[in-house]
């Protein structure tokens, strides 16, 4: 048998475990840094398979990593598990996690026959936090020669676009007062987040198309008889690279300032979360990922025939800019449901959810197989 005929009869005995995984993980979600019981819970399972992980790992308490094979060059499959509050995994990161720890499981006993090492790692809080961001600072990569992962979508896309985004907290500061017996008493930090989101608004008519500016009011005063001395809002802002989102940022805080001038606000921004920056796909790796695909009929399409432009973000970005790396995206089948919908999350568990899980953990670790007997390091 072939390594790959290997790696696929050693991945079609694990795949109905893997998928009573993911389901579990869509029944019992945890948002970032706060995965305890989803992070034990696949530490258990990869302990199941013969082999001791390393947790809490990295200075997370949620992070987690097992190493497979001795010597040679080492992959690092990422292990996302962390859901989005109020709507759990609509994001399909229960599927990322099982796809990578199938791909992870496959390869175990084919490691040090390739001569290389693969490396499950646990990475928390992609959905604000950092996680990855945290575990590269603190050397849980080593000297990867390169990582992968997959993620769930509307369509299966090989070589994704994803941003650069930076969150932004902006707190504006004025004076309470009775609204209707002195209101010429008060200034008005209610009215300073709305002119900010006025300004955004009438900035967007003539924003580059591909950039994103976003936001939320998450504190804006107690009754309509008290004008609000404090409000708080927090924001997304998203461009292709670094050079759009600081252009991009730097009209923001025109935007903010001028709100502020306007009511005689005072104004706060700062910057609750790290910089993702944006990702860098490795050729040689999303073509051999798309000719495995191809294997097990999935048809992966380029970002340029999508029908959807996607610009999301992720942390996976970081790492692309530091190791060669893959993020492809896989369809399944959520009818029109689109991901951070709810019901985006319930297709995470239906047989086109599962089939995701499956090929995924496929096409990554075939493509690990062929960077090994092919010896293409050096091309990455």
């Amino acid at each position: 048998m072939t390594n790959k005929e290997k790696f696929k009869d050693t991945l079609d005995n694990l795949h109905k475990e893997l998928c009573d995984v993911s389901d579990w993980m869509y029944h019992n979600p945890e948002v970032g840094f706060e995965e305890y019981k989803t992070s034990k819970y696949l530490v258990n399972f990869i302990e199941s398979k013969n082999t001791k992980v390393n947790y809490p790992s990295h200075n997370l308490d949620t992070a987690f990593d097992v190493t497979f094979g001795d010597s040679g060059p080492l992959v690092v499959l990422c292990v996302e598990y962390d859901a989005l509050p109020e709507i759990g995994h609509a994001c399909g990161h229960n599927i990322i996690a099982t796809a990578s720890i199938g791909a992870g499981l496959g390869l175990q006993d084919l490691a040090n026959d390739l001569d290389i090492r693969v490396k499950l790692l646990g990475t928390p809080a992609e959905e604000g936090g950092g996680g990855k961001i945290i575990l590269l600072d603190n050397g849980a990569f080593e000297d990867a020669k390169c990582s992968m992962m997959i993620h769930p979508a509307y369509e299966n896309v090989v070589n994704p676009t994803f941003t650069t985004i930076q969150q932004y907290t902006v707190e504006f500061y004025g004076k309470d007062a009775h609204a209707a017996g002195a209101p010429e008493e008060g200034i008005n930090a209610l009215d300073a987040q709305i002119q900010l989101f006025v300004n955004a608004s009438t900035y967007r008519q003539q924003m580059v198309q591909t950039n994103r500016m976003h936001g939320v009011i998450k504190e804006g005063g107690f009754k309509p008889n008290i004008i609000p001395s404090y409000t708080k809002s927090e924001w997304y802002l998203r461009s292709l690279d670094k050079e759009g989102l600081d252009k991009l940022e730097s009209d923001f805080y025109n935007f903010a300032n001028a709100a502020a001038l306007s009511t005689k606000c005072e104004v706060k921004i700062t910057f609750p979360d790290y910089r993702y920056e944006e990702i860098d796909n490795n050729k040689t790796m999303y073509e051999l990922y798309a000719a495995n695909s191809a294997d097990i009929d999935r048809k992966m399409i380029l970002q340029k025939e999508a029908t959807r432009p996607g610009l999301g973000s992720t942390d996976m970005g970081n790492i692309s800019q530091v190791f060669p790396s893959i993020h492809p995206m896989l369809s399944i089948d959520a009818k029109n449901a689109v991901n951070h919908q709810p019901e985006y999350a319930a297709a995470t568990i239906t047989p086109g959810g599962h089939k995701a899980i499956y090929d995924g953990a496929y096409a990554m670790g075939a493509t690990i197989i062929d960077l090994a007997e092919k010896n293409l390091w050096d091309s990455l």
